[in-house]
C-alpha cells in the first residue's frame, strides 16, 4: 500500500470557512473527515515494523541500510521533481513516499547493491508517481514498478538470494563476496534444486526461518501487520480475502492434480510474497478500485495471476506482475461495476 489517499484532504470545517460560494475539486480517492494522510501513512509504516524487525534480525545491519538507500531515492526524488515543478514540498511529509522506499526494501534481496536500490527508488517516484502528477495520480504501484525496472535492469541479482544468518551462525556478512548463498522455498520447490527432504516445512515459512526479502521473511508476521490495518480501517478486507482465497483454490486444485510436481496450499500461503502482497500492497487505494465489487475483482485477479505465474511461468514468484496487471485492468473493473445510484437509473430527457 504504498499510494494511500489525495493530501488535498479540506475537511468540512475548512470548506464552510472558504464561503458557501467556495467549489473543492480533488482527485478520488476521499476519504470520511477526520482521517489524513499522514495518520493512513503512519499506520501503514507502524504496520510495518514487526516484519522490519525480523528483516533486521534475519539479515543484521544489511536490511537497514537497504531500507535506508530506498527511503531516500524515494524522498530525494520528490523533492527534487517539486523543485523543478516550482510545487511547495509538504508532500515530502505526508508519508507516502517513506512508506513507497519501504515496500520498495522489503520487496528486494538483502544483498542487493545499494546503488541499485537507490536507482529502484528514483524510478518508483519520478517514473511511476510524480510523472503521472503525484500522491492520488498514479496508475501502477510505484513500488512495484521500481522493482520491475530493477529486474530488467539487473536480473541476477534481483533472483539472487542470501543465506539469512541466523540458520548459519558466523556466517559471512550479508552482500559480502563470501556471504552464503540459498534457493527460495518457491525457487526450491519450483525448479526442484533442492531434495524434498530439506525444503523449508510450512511452520519454518509461517514464522520465518527462510531465505528471501523482508516482506517474505515471515507470513505471521505480514498476518499481524495486515490485522492491524484491517482493524484500523486503513486497509480495505475484499482485497486481501479474495486474493488469498483465489490462490488457495488454485494451488488446492493443481495439488490435487499432480502432489508431486506442486506444493499445497499451505506452502504457497505462506511462502513468497503473497501474504505481504495481499495485505500491504494489494490494497494501494490509488491502484486498485474504488467500488466494493471491483475490489473483490481485482483481488481474486490477482491471486489467480500469482499462482499462474508460480507454477507455469518462468519465475518462481509472481506477486509484482500480478499487481502490475491488475493496476493497468482497474480503470476497466471500475467501469463495470459502477454503483446504481440512489433511486435507481433516470433516463435521458428526449
Amino acid at each position: 500500500m504504498s499510494e494511500q489517499v489525495n493530501p488535498e484532504q479540506v475537511s468540512l470545517p475548512a470548506a464552510e470557512a472558504q464561503g458557501p460560494r467556495a467549489l473543492l475539486v480533488s482527485s478520488a480517492p476521499h476519504l470520511a473527515v477526520g482521517r489524513t494522510t499522514q495518520g493512513v501513512m503512519f499506520d501503514v509504516v507502524l504496520a510495518m515494523i514487526p516484519l522490519f524487525g525480523m528483516g533486521i534480525y534475519l539479515y543484521r545491519e544489511r536490511a537497514i541500510m537497504l531500507a535506508a538507500m530506498t527511503v531516500a531515492a524515494c524522498l530525494i526524488t520528490e523533492a527534487v521533481f517539486n523543485a523543478v515543478r516550482r510545487r511547495p514540498m509538504s508532500s515530502l511529509f505526508d508519508g507516502s513516499a517513506i512508506v513507497t522506499g519501504m515496500i520498495l526494501a522489503f520487496s528486494l534481496p538483502p544483498s542487493l547493491r545499494l546503488y541499485q536500490a537507490f536507482i529502484g527508488g528514483v524510478v518508483a517516484i519520478g517514473l511511476a508517481k510524480m510523472i503521472f502528477g503525484g500522491l492520488g495520480q498514479n496508475l501502477f504501484n510505484p513500488a512495484m514498478v521500481g522493482r520491475a525496472f530493477l529486474m530488467v535492469c539487473f536480473p541476477v541479482a534481483l533472483t539472487t538470494w542470501t543465506e539469512p544468518a541466523p540458520i548459519r551462525p558466523g556466517m559471512p556478512q550479508v552482500g559480502t563476496a563470501d556471504a552464503v548463498t540459498q534457493a527460495t522455498p518457491l525457487a526450491a520447490y519450483k525448479f526442484q534444486s533442492v531434495p524434498e527432504d530439506k525444503r523449508s516445512d510450512t511452520k519454518d515459512l509461517f514464522v520465518g526461518k527462510v531465505s528471501g526479502c523482508m516482506g517474505e521473511s515471515s507470513a505471521l508476521l505480514a498476518i499481524i501487520g495486515g490485522l492491524y490495518l484491517l482493524i484500523r480501517r486503513t486497509a480495505d478486507w475484499r482485497q486481501p480475502l479474495a486474493m488469498l482465497a483465489a490462490a488457495a483454490i488454485f494451488a488446492a486444485i493443481a495439488h490435487a492434480a499432480n502432489p508431486e510436481k506442486y506444493a499445497p496450499v499451505l506452502y504457497h500461503l505462506n511462502s513468497g510474497a503473497l501474504m505481504f502482497g495481499a495485505f500491504f500492497i494489494a490494497t494501494d487505494y490509488v491502484g486498485a478500485p474504488l467500488t466494493p465489487i471491483g475490489r473483490l475483482i481485482f483481488g481474486i485477479g490477482t491471486g489467480i495471476l500469482v499462482m499462474l505465474i508460480r507454477l507455469f511461468g518462468g519465475y518462481p514468484e509472481g506477486v509484482m506482475y500480478a499487481i502490475l496487471i491488475m493496476n493497468a485492468l482497474t480503470p476497466l473493473i471500475e467501469r463495470w461495476t459502477v454503483p446504481t445510484p440512489f433511486g435507481g437509473h433516470v433516463p435521458a430527457e428526449a
